[in-house]
């Protein structure tokens, strides 16, 4: 079996899978190489570098194992059409993810940023409101793995976490948890609205200028999902307006964010480079997901974990 990877992982990492799995054939490149994608049964990418042309070259190509969650830039009727088994990591950024997701909320609520720029300036200003997360009311829009590290984070804080998902079944740390149709009616009840939803066809501008004006003024907005969750004019227009308190962002619509977008001006928004999932331990939980995944793809088990609809995009 000739597993290809295209992307290099450490070499402490490489070692293990040699180690473990003396009879595969794994091939380990920086970039796409043509010739050794055509010889490929299995193939372990983080998404961004298949397209159509490379899935037709890849013609022995039976599973395909992405090193991330979002799987939206991947040539998806094409992977369809030919019957190729794909598998994500979900599930391996909630710890990452929510202690991210974390730190900016307290930093706003304690004017961590007021305090830096005082130290920098070294200036001994006390004038700043301070907050507490204590009591408030979270609406979690996707409370999968993620959202629900979130949930049980914020309830160590005596938050009120509500969740919406798509089915609206019952969610891990979640108080309660509704359908996706009950937005309108919870937004206004949100202290915190925090979005960690996928990219798909239900999801792409699900919030619109309409929904942050039914925020509360002393809202936080926090997307830590896909960036096309709302278009960018309508978020500037509802920040300019102070439709809402401040808006935390680690996802856009284009990315990088262009140098001349509005966002960077404004004082009530947070920009992260899309960073909020990383960590030194990222390709070692991916592993641990995928070395278990293997050893089943050899026995010719099929039913592997995070199996996905390459076509509903999760």
């Amino acid at each position: 079996m000739r597993v290809y990877f295209t992307f290099d992982p450490r070499p402490d990492l490489k070692e293990s899978l040699l180690r473990d799995f003396p009879e595969v054939d794994f091939v380990f490149h920086k970039k796409i190489d043509a010739e050794e994608l055509a010889k490929a049964e299995v193939i372990v990418t983080y998404g961004e570098d298949l397209d159509e042309e490379k899935i037709k070259i890849a013609e022995k190509v039976e599973w395909i194992f992405v090193a991330s969650a979002g799987i939206e830039k991947m040539p998806a009727q094409a992977i369809a059409e030919r019957g190729i088994i794909v598998s994500n990591v979900r599930g391996i950024h909630k710890k990452p993810m929510a202690e991210s997701i974390l730190a900016h909320l307290l930093s706003i609520k304690r004017a961590l940023p007021f305090i830096y720029k005082n130290q920098q300036e070294k200036t001994w200003n006390q004038k700043t409101k301070l907050y507490e997360l204590n009591g408030s009311t979270a609406l979690i829009l996707g409370p999968g793995a993620i959202g629900s590290e979130v949930g049980r984070m914020l309830q160590a804080f005596e938050v009120y976490t509500i969740g919406l998902n798509r089915s609206g079944e019952s969610a891990p740390y979640m108080n309660e948890t509704h359908t996706m149709d009950k937005l309108e009616e919870l937004l206004p009840k949100a202290d915190v609205v925090i979005s960690i939803l996928p990219s798909t066809k239900e999801t792409r501008y699900l919030l619109t200028y309409e929904h942050f004006a039914l925020m509360k003024e002393s809202c936080i907005f926090m997307n830590f999902g896909r960036g096309d969750l709302v278009k960018t004019e309508d978020l500037i227009r509802a920040l300019e307006e102070r439709k809402i308190f401040h808006a935390v962002l680690d996802v856009y619509e284009t990315e990088p964010l262009p140098a001349d977008s509005k966002l960077w001006d404004l004082d009530n928004v947070t920009i992260s480079p899309h960073i909020s999932s990383r960590s030194s331990r990222y390709l070692e939980r991916s592993f641990e997901i995928f070395k278990p995944s293997l050893r089943k793809w050899m026995k010719g088990e099929r039913d592997l974990e995070n199996k996905m609809d390459i076509l509903r995009g999760y």
